[in-house]
């Protein structure tokens, strides 16, 4: 059986670098919309739009049984949140998943947002925390993609992250890592191999080399890492009712470095702490 490698040509990298744009293009839509008394299908609409005006087509509607441009999912839901009349309220803390697709080529990335909510700063300091080490994880995942020989590395450069941070000063809470849920391999699907763990394992998986294009993404939790499926069939939320995070880039390696795909610079403010500059795909 023929098995296509996951390895992309420079001209396939290439064709990357525009759905990677458009898709951080329909995130940037949706930013200034998080606000009280916006619904979560209004995000979708507005993401769903710039995606159509750049030419390009929503990658989670080609999934069978999904309907949406983008999952947005509120306080304990994590991932694969369901936009609808859901209306967003202060101190929410909100993670949109969106990817798009444009010539037969993908993007994909999520962003964490926290409602203002100035009656409860406490609140609003423990959520922005959550999200900033989760986004801080993705940056030290994306920063070992730069450096690493094999794609285990790059989960373990996630939770080394995510443990260094010890409890939250804010909360006291300790992070919890989503297991059943990982970042992939993508390009001309959303979702292709390798599997990319948010965690150390003892596999050290695939060789990190140029042509690997990756979608590192960790969710994470303000607790338990235990999750139940809620009875749409898709919104994944905590357990314990703890909020969740979730960060994710594409990011290409090729033979001058790596690129982020679905950053407007590629990745340079958020691999700069980590002592990496981005090269752009030639």
């Amino acid at each position: 059986m023929f098995r296509r490698s996951i390895y992309k040509t420079p001209a396939q990298l290439r064709a990357m670098v525009e759905p990677g744009l458009i898709t951080a293009a329909a995130l940037d839509a949706v930013r200034p919309l998080i606000r009280p008394g916006v619904t979560t299908l209004e995000l979708d609409e507005a993401a769903n739009r710039v995606i159509i005006e750049r030419g390009g087509e929503s990658n989670f509607q080609l999934v069978r049984g999904y309907q949406h441009t983008i999952c947005v999912s509120v306080n304990a839901q994590v991932v694969h949140g369901i936009p609808g009349e859901l209306v967003l309220q202060a101190g929410d803390i909100v993670s949109v998943d969106c990817g798009a697709q444009f010539e037969g080529w993908n993007g994909d990335s999520a962003v964490t947002f926290v409602v203002p909510d100035p009656e409860r700063p406490e609140l609003v300091a423990r959520r922005e925390e959550l999200s900033r080490v989760t986004e801080g994880s993705l940056w030290a995942g994306v920063a070992a993609m730069a450096t690493a020989s094999h794609i285990g590395e790059i989960g373990t450069a996630i939770q080394a992250y995510i443990e260094a941070q010890g409890p939250s000063a804010v909360s006291g809470e300790t992070y919890g890592i989503l297991r059943e849920y990982v970042g992939h391999g993508i390009g001309r699907k959303m979702h292709e191999a390798p599997s990319v763990f948010n965690y150390r394992t003892p596999d050290p998986g695939p060789e990190i080399k140029a042509g690997l294009v990756l979608a590192i993404e960790p969710m994470v939790t303000a607790g338990g890492e235990a999750t139940y499926i809620e009875e749409d069939d898709w919104t994944v939320t905590t357990v314990d009712g703890t909020d969740g995070s979730h960060w994710e880039h594409s990011v290409a390696r090729h033979e001058g470095g790596i690129w982020v795909l679905t950053a407007a610079d590629g990745g340079a403010a958020g691999l700069e702490p980590f002592g990496i500059v981005p090269v752009p795909v030639p």
